[in-house]
């Protein structure tokens, strides 16, 4: 099956070089929107009922926002989809792809072909603000924030526990500083106004780290 991208520019899921971007071709089965203005691009689409599957790269975003609604009867060949990545951190291996209640399984077969013949690893998830890794692992960070300043231990201490503890490869607190407050900041905060639960109201910590990143910025 062959596939084509649309590049918008700024891409998270995909920064550099990638065998997913190397493999497109100039006309395929498969179109990929990517980058900051991907939903934008979908009214670009030619024939776009014509084609097996259309992915576009989302943020925190619904795929209803570019889609639309209606009677959670909404599904189309359209689906979003997400490499995700920590911060300024690498993107990793895993894809979020984004289904909605109707999707055909031939578009959702359509689009992991694609994904998974360029390495990557796939999770199939319906279309929540999010997804899967976000909503359920900042409420995690945003609590090791709040233990840190309520003084239950050191970063160090918190971090050494739960490395150990759980068998991650490194704490909340090091890789939240490592990859980027401001960033989780962001995120959470969408979330926050997605869901309106207080687990996702970002940290003291994230907001301090992002208004120090705006005044950076001017």
């Amino acid at each position: 099956m062959t596939y084509s991208i649309i590049d918008t520019g700024n891409s998270r899921s995909f920064p550099t070089t990638h065998p997913l971007l190397e493999g497109a071709s100039g006309e395929g089965d498969v179109i990929l929107l990517i980058g900051e203005k991907a939903g934008e691009a979908l009214a670009k689409v030619v024939n776009a009922d014509h084609k097996a599957a259309i992915l576009i790269e989302l943020g925190s975003e619904c795929l209803g926002e570019h889609t639309g609604e209606s009677r959670a009867g909404e599904g189309s060949n359209i689906l979003g989809f997400a490499r995700f990545r920590l911060g300024d951190g690498d993107p990793s291996n895993l894809v979020e792809l984004v289904r909605q209640p109707n999707t055909p399984e031939s578009a959702i077969n359509a689009a992991k072909a694609i994904l998974e013949g360029a390495g990557l690893k796939v999770a199939v998830c319906f279309d929540f603000a999010g997804r899967i890794i976000d909503r359920l692992v900042r409420p995690y960070y945003n609590a090791a924030l709040r233990r840190l300043d309520e003084g239950l231990a050191t970063a160090d201490d918190m971090d050494l526990t739960l490395k150990l503890g759980l068998g991650y490869p490194e704490g909340p607190i090091a890789l939240l500083e490592r990859t980027g407050l401001a960033h989780h900041f962001d995120v959470t905060q969408a979330m926050f106004d997605a869901y309106g639960e207080s687990p996702y109201a970002p940290a003291r910590r994230a907001r301090v780290a992002k208004a120090r990143a705006q005044k950076k910025a001017g």
